[in-house]
């Protein structure tokens, strides 16, 4: 199972109702990848990333996650998961617990942690996003961009292979996005694995190995951020990025 890649999708189907959001998704994600997924609203870019750890059940095709095929009713998806941190566009974090418990609870939980190696990864993790004097405070005492890496801290304190974003930045007031995309560029240096679905086009440039532009539920352009970004060859791309750029 070790030289299988991270993330391989095969024929990705996915209905809701009569409705066909994803047709036919192909795609293989190599380890320390950063994939930047960008398209407009309703061209299934989040339910794409939310069926790779199957927060959405695909209609029809195979997500395949380190040679494990989550789709097959005989794996165990929750352990599967441990291996998959995702950061939503809400913080989704328990407003009743400190930040040192909201990044705890899981570890113990889940992983089994006793408190003491729980304290010292959430530690580490809160100095990793830069937010090692918030420890002892609540979410609604931070600001909008210190709760998204607080998130960010605490699906790292699980010990992912690979890290899904489903558009992090975009609850966020425009002056709090660069702490964030900040962050998320340190994970691409030290070579996580990544899928992100942005609109924010600098960062896909800066930091994605690959691009993929996805409209209608299909992936409909895919490649380098210099080609994709900077000279698309579909048309409907251009579109999109005309339109972002006047924004």
């Amino acid at each position: 199972m070790s030289d299988a890649p991270p993330i391989l999708i095969e024929g990705l189907h996915k209905y809701f109702g009569e409705l066909e959001v994803l047709k036919g998704v192909d795609l293989s994600v190599a380890s320390g990848e950063v994939i930047c997924v960008i398209g407009p609203s309703g061209s299934g870019k989040s339910t794409l990333l939310r069926c790779v750890n199957l927060l959405e059940q695909p209609t029809s095709g195979k997500v395949i996650i380190e040679g494990f095929d989550i789709t097959d009713p005989e794996t165990d998806v929750d352990a599967v998961r441990t291996k998959i941190g995702m950061v939503f566009q809400q913080f989704n974090l328990f407003p009743h617990l400190t930040v040192m418990k909201n990044l705890t609870i899981a570890q113990r939980k889940v992983l089994g942690r006793n408190e003491d190696e729980a304290v010292a990864t959430a530690t580490a993790m809160l100095e990793r996003v830069g937010l090692s004097d918030k420890h002892d405070e609540h979410p609604i005492r931070l600001s909008g961009g210190q709760q998204q890496r607080v998130a960010i801290a605490r699906s790292l304190c699980m010990n992912p292979d690979m890290m899904l974003f489903d558009e992090p930045t975009s609850a966020l007031d425009p002056e709090l996005i660069g702490e964030v995309l900040d962050v998320m560029r340190g994970l691409a240096l030290d070579g996580m694995t990544m899928m992100v679905v942005t609109h924010e086009m600098g960062f896909a440039n800066q930091v994605a190995d690959r691009v993929l532009f996805m409209d209608e539920g299909i992936i409909m352009e895919e490649g380098p951020p210099s080609q994709v970004l900077g000279e698309p060859r579909n048309e409907r791309t251009r579109r999109f990025l005309a339109a972002v750029a006047q924004t």
